[in-house]
């Protein structure tokens, strides 16, 4: 029983956390010193590419809120780094298959970079530029290129610390290399220009004991999350409720004062971020389970950083000693705005088999009451009630619980349920092309959605904001059909049908519809 009821609350975690109104951009105070470990979002879909049924992506992004014009080092990767993707398929709460990825900076001309002669004739004197490139770069031509990135990648299967480690290798080539960040136009002549510059880093490889090829792209890619960011962490400074009677309908029949639908809300607009992007064979990942697998990514240092008095460009520090995890992330939103500050960097490094320590976190969810503190006598004010809380009342939050601890039978259940933080994804469900999917995922009827997985275009924003509200204390839609799931009632909810939103929109039209999905990233200069 005790095990049972552990198991209950800390993965509720992971709705509890959907609640929150940002995504994963400088979510813990020791994070933000080390942006380029810095996981912004983690997705994890079956591919919806025509043609490419009976796959899986998995999409980690990195470095968040990168302006496109961050020259001139613009935002590489850490070499002494491991980026993982994470898959456990069985629902232990433990990794039975990792993709690993370490990366090295390298300079042209021998890791010495680009000389020029400077000075009178015979008395000239070779100096190194100051750039990432000394004149355009193309698809076919990249020998003004003064940087580089090369990157291994790496299968364990088991366990991280014991498990058997295959190195791999791309079918075509004898490495893994990284496109140059989106400089601009006058280095790139083009977005169609760059945009194939960056294709040409999409590589196919193979998974030992897997019939078919995977897929690997690590670049720069536009930021594919849409939010409200900054009004959103000045005390929610905006009424987060859809003001107009349908999203964009532009009537102003919604609640009063409400936020309407809108691209300018959102404060993402113009950043980039770099995507580590996998798409593998649904059969090479479920392993002995029912077809649904858990995932989550995660970003490691080794324990000691020594800096060098006297850094040059290949030796900047000396590090040592054991890998150490800083970064973590599964569902969206979890560290940010659930775990108490105090907290934040315990949960970047902890594994999701021992989430059960946050659990006063979940079973008495801070998001709610805060909501509630902020707009009740607002929202009593304008509508003219005298609702006693906007907050659920159902403690504990089953209905929280139910939806990210033991998923939805059919949906997004594993074969085990473990107390854990994980997105979890029914490989099983066939995908939505883009053109038919709902931005509201499976409560928009559309099963192949959120929380069964994540895809770019789901509005995680909108749905967890309604969800932690008690939206599933209302029928919601299944097959077409309202269903009362039995989770809590509709009085335990004062607000549950509600449609909260940040008034950023989003929708798959806004991502593309083809491996590795993310947009060219903005450039730097037009």
């Amino acid at each position: 029983m005790i095990s049972i009821k552990r198991s209950v609350v800390a993965v509720s975690c992971a709705l509890i956390a959907a609640g929150a109104v940002a995504s994963s951009h400088r979510e813990a105070p020791n994070i933000t010193r080390h942006p380029a470990l810095d996981s912004t979002d983690f997705y994890a879909f079956n591919s919806y590419e025509e043609g490419r049924e009976g796959y899986v992506t998995f999409i980690a992004n990195y470095i968040p809120l990168q302006d496109a014009y961050g020259g001139p080092n613009y935002f590489a990767m850490d070499p002494n780094a491991q980026y993982s993707i994470h898959i456990d398929s069985n629902g232990d709460a433990v990794e039975d298959l990792s993709f690993v990825f370490e990366f090295q900076s390298m300079l042209a001309a021998e890791n010495e970079g680009i000389a020029l002669p400077i000075g009178a004739a015979g008395e000239e004197k070779m100096v190194k530029v100051p750039l990432k490139n000394i004149g355009p770069v193309s698809a076919d031509d990249q020998s003004a290129a003064n940087f580089s990135e090369m990157y291994s990648l790496t299968m364990v299967s088991g366990d991280m610390q014991s498990g058997e480690r295959t190195t791999l290798t791309p079918s075509a080539g004898d490495m893994f290399t990284k496109p140059l960040d989106y400089i601009g136009n006058k280095t790139f002549t083009s977005e169609a220009e760059y945009a194939r510059y960056a294709e040409s880093f999409i590589y196919s490889f193979s998974i030992p004991g897997c019939d078919d090829m995977a897929k690997v792209f690590v670049g720069q890619r536009k930021d594919p999350f849409v939010v409200n960011l900054g009004k959103t962490f000045d005390l929610v400074n905006y009424v987060p409720v859809e003001g107009d009677s349908s999203p964009g309908a532009g009537d102003g029949d919604g609640f009063p004062g409400g936020i309407t639908q809108s691209d300018d809300n959102d404060d993402l607009a113009d950043k980039n971020v770099t995507s580590i992007s996998v798409e593998v064979p649904s059969a090479c990942v479920t392993g002995d389970g029912n077809g649904v697998v858990g995932s989550w990514t995660t970003a490691s240092l080794p324990q000691a950083r020594i800096l060098n008095p006297d850094a040059t460009f290949d030796s900047p520090e000396v590090n040592g000693g054991a890998m150490t995890q800083v970064s973590r992330l599964g569902s969206p939103l979890v560290n940010e705005l659930v775990i108490g500050i105090g907290d934040k960097d315990t949960f970047s490094s902890a594994h999701p088999s021992d989430d059960g320590q946050f659990a006063d976190y979940v079973t008495h969810p801070a998001l709610p009451e805060l909501l509630n503190i902020l707009f009740k006598d607002a929202v009593n004010t304008t509508l003219g009630t005298s609702i006693e809380t906007l907050a659920p009342t159902n403690f504990p939050r089953n209905d929280l619980v139910a939806a990210f601890l033991t998923g939805f039978p059919g949906v997004n259940q594993q074969a085990t349920v473990t107390a854990s933080e994980m997105l979890r994804l029914n490989t099983g469900i066939p995908a939505t092309p883009a053109a038919d999917q709902s931005a509201f995922g499976v409560a928009g009827d559309d099963l192949a959605g959120f929380p069964n997985g994540r895809r770019p275009g789901d509005d995680v924003v909108d749905i967890a904001l309604r969800v932690v509200m008690g939206r599933l204390c209302y029928p919601i839609p299944v097959n077409g059909e309202d269903t009362d799931l039995g989770l809590c009632t509709e009085e335990d909810a004062s607000v549950g049908n509600v449609p909260f939103t940040d008034g950023a929109p989003v929708d798959a039209s806004m991502t593309d519809a083809s491996f590795p999905y993310l947009k060219t990233p903005i450039a730097g200069s037009e």
